[in-house]
């Protein structure tokens, strides 16, 4: 009974039991940016819209395995037209180039890291004792991971544009890191801001976020 009484005060008496937070000020600042990195890459790499340009005037744009507007063949007309809506290649083997599988590979395990990492956060925010220092300096290191695992990805995403579907779409006058007549779309840079914030923001406040273990007498 005498036990049970004191670890009670114990209780009531730490401040981090009653809030439920295993999070220093720093921590809960890094939990805030884990999942606005993570929600910007992932929102960014689901986006077809990485690539934008224009094909028998209609918009068309591409992300790394969607792509909105494509061509059709109109049987009724014999003639081509262009389909107004957006959607996945209908198989990997269909992402017009080996640059931009590997891209979808690499920024898809990075998001998923990303993802993971920032609902841990989430979570430590209302967990007490989840988040420890070396459970925060882990937690850095994967988002590390996956933020270069993403950064990767954009980086190769420019070596895909010299592809027969780019280059329909860009007047044929795209090539590796030419845009020829098209623009860089705001998906790519989301996906590339959320990479670049996991690793130069996040990944150093992590080793900070986790509250000193707490040694209760029993």
């Amino acid at each position: 009974m005498m036990e049970q009484e004191e670890d009670a005060c114990l209780q009531q008496s730490d401040p981090d039991v009653r809030m439920g937070t295993s999070l220093t000020c720093a921590g809960l600042a890094w939990a805030l940016l884990s999942m606005l990195s993570a929600a910007a890459s992932c929102v960014g790499f689901f986006m077809p819209y990485w690539l934008l340009g224009h094909q028998m005037d209609k918009p068309v744009s591409f992300g790394t395995f969607r792509r909105c507007s494509y061509p059709v063949r109109d049987e009724e007309r014999q003639t081509t037209v262009m389909l107004e809506q957006c959607g996945r290649y209908a198989s990997f083997q269909g992402i017009p180039s080996v640059e931009w599988r590997v891209c979808t590979v690499l920024a898809g395990a990075g998001c998923g890291l990303l993802l993971l990492v920032g609902l841990t956060a989430l979570m430590g925010c209302c967990v007490s004792e989840l988040i420890s220092r070396a459970i925060g300096r882990i937690a850095g290191a994967i988002q590390l991971v996956g933020g270069l695992l993403v950064a990767s990805g954009c980086a190769l995403y420019p070596l895909g544009w010299d592809s027969e579907e780019v280059q329909q779409t860009c007047d044929n006058r795209s090539g590796q890191f030419q845009l020829g007549s098209c623009q860089i779309g705001w998906a790519f840079y989301c996906t590339s801001g959320g990479a670049a914030a996991a690793v130069l923001l996040c990944a150093g406040l992590a080793c900070f976020a986790g509250k000193k273990q707490k040694q209760y007498p029993y």
